[in-house]
């Protein structure tokens, strides 16, 4: 017995090693078995895996492109790996927006774009668990655009699709990258082997892998001599609640069940299953805590409040994502609920410190202020701006003081030098101001005692054979209100110590002589009525009328409606009453309505129009003959 075991050992020793041979002769470049039993599941045969992650430290607000999909892409995910307040948005290669375009937030659900059904799924908002996430069966007719809508630093999204292979190579080996292409704004650097993510603030890597079918000689081994057979799974994608796995096909040897290259077996047997039910218990319920509010106060103790809710997960799908719904608090456990309210106290207030002393009053008599100097300080000692202490508490920082009474006393200028006459009897002046210890003015009667004289009589000399101007006093304002003007009359006079005579102005002509007109303004106006000049008459005669154009307008010549209604001028009066003549000359006729027009324009002296116009003209060149004729001669 022992012998025959050993026969057949060998027997089965020898077919492995031809096995092997035959292998070799059929992947002499890969040197290797061009399988890993350890692998995951490969995916489709005669198809790519594109693979991309795309994640930066800090960008500007708004949206960054993360990669293009090419038309014909099947099985697409795209999910954040890591919750954050940014949003997917999807674009097609024309540039019309799917999801999330145009800064308009879409809500979860189904989006039917470029020959496929797109889901869009969010979780719930105090869920902390899972991103965003987008997926669809695909094939895509037409390109498509994913962006990332920036808003919270440290964004990371993982995407993942397959396309058909283009070229005909021999496939690389699983696990290998072949090729790295990035497809985002910023590409991080492409390492082989293994890559150290630590401290890359930018990576955007897509990885194809290529698995084209092996071109295996029909003739070398019959079909027939090999079956599918299932060799384990993937993991569950959760521990409850009915999740998914992966199942692994492999092609072995019927009779040794030995694992050959997948291009042995029949493709058209190999089961179609590649998905299995797991773990099909129902979840525990859980408490789902929300992220805590804002303190209730920028300094000092405060309060921060979030929201608890008992929930239990009812599906998980393979991409990760997953459903809940909400239950009851006592399925959770009320005596293990978390708080919901928290004391908070972001940092301690900052006070108000008193600098200085007060100042010295602002005036020596009389009520003036005084001030101090009063900060914010933080409770490290630094000076804040005011806004961060209570300003409600705020120490005075101006205070009245008075000083008593302030004595006040006439001070007088110094007399002019020159006395206001050439000659003869004349006046110099002096100013007189009554002051409080020289800080203000005060009105003339607020000081004790007379006021000082400011007008002294001087005298310059006789005056003897001089010639000089006299001036009459100005006359009446021309204007009761407004602007106006006034005259006064001017004489040469011969003095001769105290005798005066009038004598001719030409002999005072080597003396400047006064003015005789002066603008005046005796009060203003007011706001008044104003008036343009008439119009033209509409009509030559039987009756027509006149307008001109009325306002009222304030002293400053601004429209004002506060003149008085009653006595608004016309604006419109009858004119030219007189009867028409009545035409004597058939042929001499209007052969225009608006002939009238003619006539007021004055273009009756022209032939042309006293003929188009023959009746307006003759009526108005007898109803205004000596302004026909001087128009006509000015013309």
């Amino acid at each position: 017995m022992a012998g025959l075991w050993q026969q057949l050992g060998s027997w089965r020793q020898g077919r492995a090693l031809v096995l092997l041979h035959l292998v070799g002769i059929l992947y002499p470049a890969l040197g290797t078995l061009p399988w890993d039993t350890k692998a995951n599941t490969p995916p489709l045969e005669g198809f790519q895996v594109v693979k991309g992650n795309f994640s930066k430290t800090f960008l500007r607000i708004g949206y960054h492109k993360i990669a293009e999909i090419p038309a014909g892409a099947c099985n697409i995910s795209i999910r954040e790996t890591i919750k954050s307040r940014n949003y997917l948005a999807l674009q097609t290669k024309s540039r019309v927006s799917i999801i999330n375009g145009n800064w308009v937030i879409d809500r979860p659900g189904i989006f039917t774009a470029v020959g496929t059904q797109l889901k869009y799924q969010r979780p719930n908002e105090i869920r902390s668990r899972n991103g965003e996430s987008i997926t669809a069966p695909g094939p895509l007719t037409e390109d498509l655009h994913v962006y990332l809508i920036y808003q919270q630093p440290g964004p990371s999204v993982y995407y993942e699709y397959t396309v058909p292979v283009q070229s005909t190579h021999p496939t690389p080996e699983p696990g290998t990258p072949s090729d790295i292409l990035p497809l985002a704004e910023t590409v991080g650097p492409s390492h082989s082997g293994e890559k150290d993510r630590q401290g890359d603030v930018t990576n955007n890597d897509i990885i194809k892998e290529k698995l084209h079918p092996n071109q295996v000689p029909s003739e070398s081994d019959p079909q027939s001599s090999y079956t599918w057979t299932k060799r384990g799974h993937s993991e569950c994608s959760t521990t409850c609640s009915t999740g998914k796995r992966q199942v692994f096909w492999e092609c072995v040897e019927k009779d040794f069940q030995a694992t050959v290259p997948a291009d042995l077996c029949d493709p058209a047997l190999k089961p179609t299953n590649r998905e299995e039910d797991c773990n099909t218990q129902s979840c525990p319920a859980y408490w789902d805590v929300g992220e805590w509010s804002e303190c209730s106060r920028r300094c000092g103790p405060g309060s921060q409040h979030r929201q608890v809710i008992c929930r239990q997960v009812t599906n998980v799908y393979t991409n990760g994502t997953e459903t809940s719904v909400t239950m009851a608090q006592e399925l959770c456990g009320s005596s293990d609920k978390p708080v919901t309210k928290a004391v908070c106290q972001l940092k301690i207030c900052s006070q108000w410190e008193i600098r200085s002393e007060w100042s010295p009053c602002s005036v020596p008599c009389g009520v003036g202020q005084r001030s101090r100097e009063v900060v914010c300080v933080s409770n490290q000692g630094d000076v804040e701006e005011d806004e961060e202490c209570n300003m409600n508490l705020k120490p005075d920082t101006l205070q009245n003081c008075d000083m008593g009474a302030c004595a006040s006393s006439w001070f007088t200028s110094a007399w002019s030098q020159w006395c206001s006459a050439d000659c003869g009897q004349g006046n110099r002046t002096r100013m007189a101001v009554c002051l409080i210890d020289h800080v203000s003015d005060l009105p003339l009667d607020s000081c004790e005692g007379e006021r000082p004289p400011e007008v002294t009589s001087c005298d310059s000399g006789p005056c003897q054979n001089r010639l000089e101007w006299y001036t009459g006093p100005w006359s009446q304002c021309s204007a009761e209100c407004g602007n106006g003007t006034q005259a006064r009359s001017v004489a040469c006079i011969f003095n001769n110590n105290g005798l005066m005579e009038v004598v001719d102005q030409i002999k005072c002509s080597s003396v400047p002589q006064p003015i005789t007109a002066q603008p005046c303004r005796l009060k203003p106006c007011g706001v008044q009525w104003y008036v343009t000049e008439w119009s033209a008459c509409s009509r030559v005669c039987g009756g027509g009328y006149r307008v001109r154009e009325v306002r009222c307008l304030a002293d400053n010549i601004t429209p004002s409606d506060r003149c008085d209604p009653s006595l608004t001028p016309e604006s419109r009066e009858e004119c030219n009453r007189q009867p028409c003549v009545a035409e004597t000359n058939p042929s001499c006729r209007d052969q225009y309505h608006n002939c009238m027009v003619v006539v007021q324009a004055r273009l009756c002296v022209y032939p042309y129009y006293r003929g188009v116009c023959c009746s307006s003209c003759s009526r108005a060149q007898k109803t205004y003959p000596d302004l026909f004729q001087k128009n006509h001669i000015h013309r």
